[in-house]
Order: structure tokens, then C-alpha cells, then sequence
């Protein structure tokens, strides 16, 4: 499912108009962009959780040449499913 038809289910579901239902869409990514930068954890009991995780600084290798390439460490955003979305997925 992409964004577009995740717009459409939504105003289905929720008996709005597309653009009314692309809105709460975007304002819930927003919500969790904010809530992720400043360093909080996003939680959905049973839907699951976001988060930020720090990546170490590692060496990696180019692929093309095997020449060893140094890795910044990085600010990731991780999903954790929920034991509810975990049990319905069979």
C-alpha cells in the first residue's frame, strides 16, 4: 500500500474527504518527525513504537574497489511492532 491509497482508505474508513483525510495523514507524520528529533520515543500500544537508535561509527567497504571507507555514526529511526500487529499478522 503507498501513501495515495493509504489517503483513500482512511477517508473510507473515517467517512472523510480525501484531502481531509491526506491532512490527518500528514499531521500524524509530522507528529512523530517532531516527537523522533527530540529525541522521544513515539508509542502505539498495539500498533507498536518509534525510535531513534544511534549507529556506531564502523568501517565499510566499497563494494567496487574493497577499499576500506570509514562510516559516520547516524541517527536512525527504528519500528517496533506492537504484540497486537504481531499476533493479527499470524
Amino acid at each position: 500500500m503507498n501513501k495515495s491509497e493509504m489517503i483513500e482508505h482512511i477517508a473510507q474508513q473515517a467517512d472523510l474527504s480525501k484531502a481531509a483525510a491526506g491532512r490527518a495523514l500528514e499531521a500524524f507524520f509530522e507528529g512523530v518527525q517532531t516527537s523522533l528529533r527530540k529525541g522521544h520515543a513515539v508509542t502505539l500500544v498495539g500498533f507498536g513504537t518509534f525510535a531513534v537508535t544511534t549507529r556506531p561509527a564502523r568501517t565499510g567497504r566499497n563494494p567496487r574497489t574493497g577499499e576500506a571507507v570509514q562510516i559516520k555514526k547516524s541517527k536512525v529511526a527504528k519500528f517496533r511492532a506492537g504484540k497486537s500487529l504481531r499476533d493479527n499478522l499470524g
